[in-house]
C-alpha cells in the first residue's frame, strides 16, 4: 500500500476545536460489518447499540500536563514537552525542546525555585534525553501537574484552557497513571451515567493502561506504508483484563485504537506464561491491512488524520473477503462529512460492529 492512498480531503472547519457541550451528545456513526448497514446516532444511545453482554476494554491512562515552561541560563525562554521517562531512571525523560538546538547547546534550563534540567544528549528522532531535579515534588509528574500545561493536539489551534483540564481527560482516567501526552480520545465521550447504564445492562468493563505518545500524531512519511518505522508505547495489562481477553464469550469491544494496540500486541506474543501477574510491555505492532485480529471483535474510535497509522488500523479492522478496508473506510468518512460529523480528538465517534 502506498502512503498516498491514505489521503482524504477534510475541510478545515470539520476539525473540532472544542468538545461537544456534553460528552455523550457527540455524534456516533455505526457500521455493521455483517450486514453492511450504516446508521447515525448520538453517543448516549451506545447501550442500545451494543451486542448483548459485550465486554468493554478501555484505556484508563491520564494525560500529563506535559508542557513545562523554563529558561536557559541566558534568560531565553524554553518550552519542554515531556514524552516519557527512562524505564530504569525515572528522573531522565525523553523530551522535545523548543528551541532545541539553542537549548541543547546551553546544556541546561530551569524554572528557578521549581526545577533544574540538564540536557544529556540529542537523539536521532529529534528528541532529547533530559535529567531533572525538582526539590519540591516527589516526582516529575507531580511537578508537571502544578506548573505544566495540557498538551492539546497540534490541530487544535488555540491555547489550552481551564475547561480542557477536565474535557481532555476521560471520566475514568486514573490520576495515578499520568503517563500520556495525548488522550485516548474515543473514551472522551463517556459519562459516569452512561458507564453505569452499560454495567446495569450486563456489559463488564475492563481497564488496561497504554501511555499514549507523540507518535500518535506523526504521519507516515515513507512512500510505502510497509516501510514506516512504528513507534512504541508502553502498556500495562492487569490479570483480570488478560483473563477476560482469552475467555470465550460475548464480543470484545475495544474503546479506541490505543486499547487495540495493547490487546493485539499482548495476544500476538502467544501463550501467557504468567496469567496471574500483570504484563508490562511495549506495543510496537504496526496494524495495517491485511491483518487478522486476535482479541477485538468491535471497535469504538474517533475519526483520524489522513496519512496516519491510526487510519491503517481502522482500515485493517474493516477489511474482509468482500471489502477492501481502506476503500470502505474512505466511504464511511465521506458519509460522515456529508452528515456534518466533526473530526479528530474533540470530534465525533464511529462504532464498527
Amino acid at each position: 500500500m502506498l502512503t498516498s492512498e491514505l489521503h482524504y480531503e477534510l475541510p478545515p472547519d470539520r476539525i473540532a476545536q472544542a468538545p461537544a457541550d456534553k460528552r455523550d451528545e457527540s455524534r456516533l456513526l455505526v457500521y455493521n460489518r455483517a450486514t453492511g448497514d450504516t446508521s447515525h446516532h448520538r453517543f448516549s444511545e451506545l447501550p442500545e447499540l451494543l451486542p448483548a453482554g459485550a465486554r468493554i476494554f478501555r484505556n484508563d491512562v491520564s494525560v500529563l500536563n506535559a508542557r513545562l515552561p523554563g529558561q536557559r541560563p541566558t534568560g531565553g525562554k524554553v518550552e519542554c514537552l515531556l514524552l516519557r521517562p527512562d524505564a530504569n531512571q525515572p528522573e531522565i525523560w525523553r523530551c522535545l525542546l523548543k528551541p532545541g538546538a539553542k537549548t541543547a547547546k546551553a546544556g541546561a534550563f530551569s524554572m528557578p525555585g521549581e526545577y533544574e534540567a540538564t540536557v544529556l544528549e540529542p537523539l536521532p528522532s529529534g528528541e532529547y534525553l533530559v535529567s531533572f531535579e525538582h526539590p519540591n515534588d516527589p516526582d516529575l509528574p507531580a511537578l508537571a501537574s502544578r506548573i505544566g500545561t495540557l498538551p492539546l493536539p497540534p490541530y487544535v489551534k488555540r491555547p489550552a484552557n481551564a475547561a480542557d483540564a477536565e474535557r481532555y481527560q476521560t471520566v475514568y482516567a486514573d490520576s495515578a497513571k499520568r503517563t500520556a501526552v495525548a488522550a485516548p480520545t474515543a473514551g472522551l465521550h463517556f459519562t459516569p451515567e452512561l458507564l453505569e447504564q452499560l454495567e446495569r445492562r450486563g456489559h463488564p468493563i475492563h481497564d488496561l493502561t497504554l501511555s499514549v505518545g507523540l507518535g500518535t500524531f506523526r504521519p507516515i512519511e515513507t512512500e510505502r506504508v510497509d516501510d514506516h518505522p512504528m513507534h512504541g508505547e508502553t502498556y500495562h495489562l492487569p490479570p483480570a483484563a488478560k483473563a477476560a481477553l482469552r475467555e470465550p464469550g460475548p464480543p470484545r469491544l475495544a474503546v479506541g485504537t490505543t486499547t487495540v494496540r495493547a490487546i493485539e500486541h499482548h495476544l500476538a506474543q502467544g501463550e501467557d506464561n504468567e496469567p496471574g501477574s500483570p504484563t508490562r510491555a511495549e506495543a510496537n505492532l504496526f496494524i495495517r491491512p491485511p491483518y487478522s485480529f486476535r482479541g477485538v471483535d468491535a471497535l469504538l474510535t474517533n475519526f483520524h488524520l489522513p496519512g496516519s497509522t491510526l487510519l491503517c488500523l481502522v482500515a485493517a479492522f474493516l477489511q474482509s473477503d468482500g471489502n477492501v478496508g481502506l476503500d470502505l473506510l474512505k466511504d464511511l468518512y465521506a458519509q460522515a462529512l456529508d452528515h456534518d460529523y466533526r473530526f479528530y480528538s474533540y470530534g465525533d465517534a464511529m462504532l464498527v460492529l
